[in-house]
Order: structure tokens, then C-alpha cells, then sequence
């Protein structure tokens, strides 16, 4: 690890404990958002980290690395609780998860690798673009509206895991960014959705942290107290908060009306893909 790199070492004692506090509310945010809407929290993570390393003046060439492979660490707490809370529930599709499990897990190898490759700025574009989209088929989509009665047949399903794996690890997200609107499309009830979607976030946070600690190994400019593109400051100070928050965020989910779980989701994707695409464009 380079600790040269970028200072958390210059800021005061006030800052740091600021900055604490804000990780903190974050991962409680993150975890009710995790069990909630089966995302793995890494919707809110990612831009909050990318606007607090910005603050702290932190390489922009790996400023977004960072965010998305420490986002893709906390998934892997988030991401357990969340999926335990929904399997108790029944709310996760086991089948379909025992077919589509390896698509998933190669779309995330080729995502991370392209990731690994390809500018921060390119990156966040990538994040911004995609939130957007999705908000704004979950916004204007009719109630009820689907392509099919069910998932498409192979290889068009496998198709579907590959990009969903490959497409969020390049966000730092879970599986329900792209895993819920994606199976709603096909007639999958709401719930059935976000608690197989927080089981999918697992298939993506394992490799993705994996392969984000490998590309990220030795590369300049990383804040101090990173393993690779993650930070384990952020990393160990989001994990608590977001852990316990998480079957909070599961029984809300439980005790609303569907279509405002819908648009919940929407309206957290679209307030953070265009807060995404402004920063880099404006």
C-alpha cells in the first residue's frame, strides 16, 4: 500500500471524526437501502464515496476505482445479511439461481477486467448512465407491463446474467440495480425480485472485491490504507452500520405497498445517475 499517495494524513482531527460519522450514517443508509431494495447499498456508497474522496483532493484517475471496489467490499456484509433476511422470508429464487449463478459470475470477471482498464471519468459515466436508464424504465414503465411470462430460454438468459454481473461490478453495485427491473420485465412479483437480486449481489461482490484488490495493487494515488482499490477505511467504518441496518430496510420492504417499492427504487437510481453524469460533464 502506498500511503504517500493522497492525505487523510492532512486533515485535522474535527475532519476525520466528520468524515467518520459520515461513513457511519452512510452505512446505515446503505443497509436499510440493502434490505429494502435488495442493492447491496453500493447505490448510495458509490457517490458518497466518490464526493468525499473528491473533497479530500484524491487522484481523479483512481478516485472512482476506489469508490467501486470499496462499495463492492461492503456488499460482501451488506449483501449476506440482506440475502439471509430475504431467504428466511422465501423471497429468493434458488432455482433460477442455481442456473444462472456461473453467467453471472463470468459477465463479473470480464466487467472487472475492462474496469481495471479504463478511466475514472469513463467509469463514472458508466455509473451515471446506466442509474439513469434504469430509473427511467422503472419511472415510466406501466404497472404491470412485461415482455414475457418468464425468463427467456438459453443462451438469451445467460446473456441476461452476463450483463447484469458484468455491468454492476463496473458500477460497484449488487444485483438489484440491474437484477430487479431486469426480472420484473419477466413477470417476477417485486419481493421475488429484490430478495433474489441481494442473493445475485453476492455472486458479483465476491470476485468483484477480488479482482478490484488485484487491479488496484500498486497503483499511485490511492488514499492512504487501500488494498488495492479498496479502502479499508471506509471498508471497516460502513460494514457495522450497514450490517445492522440491512433487516430493518428487509421488513420495510415487507410492509409497504409494491408499487412504492418501485418507485423508491427509481427515484434513488435517477438522483444518483444524474448527480454522476453532471460531475463529469459540468
Amino acid at each position: 500500500m502506498n500511503n504517500k499517495d493522497a492525505g487523510l494524513e492532512d486533515l485535522s482531527l474535527l475532519s476525520l471524526g466528520l468524515l467518520a460519522l459520515a461513513l457511519l450514517a452512510t452505512g446505515v443508509v446503505a443497509g436499510i437501502i440493502a434490505g429494502l431494495l435488495g442493492v447491496g447499498g453500493g447505490i448510495v456508497i458509490v457517490p458518497v464515496l466518490y464526493y468525499m474522496f473528491t473533497a479530500l483532493k484524491i487522484d481523479p484517475a483512481v478516485l472512482m476505482h476506489v469508490a467501486v471496489g470499496t462499495s463492492l467490499a461492503t456488499i460482501l456484509a451488506t449483501g449476506t445479511s440482506s440475502a439471509r433476511a430475504h431467504f428466511k422470508r422465501g423471497s429468493v429464487d434458488t432455482d433460477l439461481l442455481k442456473r444462472w449463478w456461473w453467467a453471472i459470475a463470468i459477465g463479473v470477471i470480464a466487467g472487472a477486467s475492462l474496469a481495471g482498464n479504463i478511466s475514472g471519468g469513463a467509469l463514472t459515466l458508466v455509473f451515471g448512465v446506466v442509474a439513469l436508464a434504469v430509473s427511467a424504465n422503472m419511472m415510466f414503465r406501466k404497472e404491470g407491463s412485461h415482455l414475457a411470462d418468464k425468463l427467456p430460454g438459453a443462451p438469451l438468459k445467460e446473456l441476461l446474467g452476463f450483463l447484469i454481473g458484468g455491468i454492476s461490478v463496473m458500477m460497484g453495485i449488487g444485483g438489484g440495480t440491474l437484477g430487479v427491473p431486469t426480472l420484473t420485465l419477466f413477470n417476477y412479483p417485486i419481493r421475488k425480485a429484490v430478495g433474489t437480486a441481494a442473493a445475485i449481489g453476492l455472486i458479483i461482490a465476491v470476485p468483484g472485491t477480488l479482482l478490484s484488490i488485484w487491479f488496484g495493487w500498486g497503483v499511485e494515488g490511492r488514499p492512504p490504507f487501500s488494498l488495492g482499490y479498496v479502502n479499508l477505511i471506509g471498508f471497516l467504518l460502513i460494514i457495522p452500520a450497514s450490517t445492522l441496518a440491512a433487516p430493518l430496510g428487509v421488513k420495510i420492504a415487507h410492509a409497504i405497498d409494491p408499487s412504492k417499492l418501485k418507485l423508491v427504487f427509481a427515484l434513488f437510481l435517477g438522483f444518483t445517475g444524474l448527480r454522476m453524469i453532471y460531475g463529469v460533464l459540468v
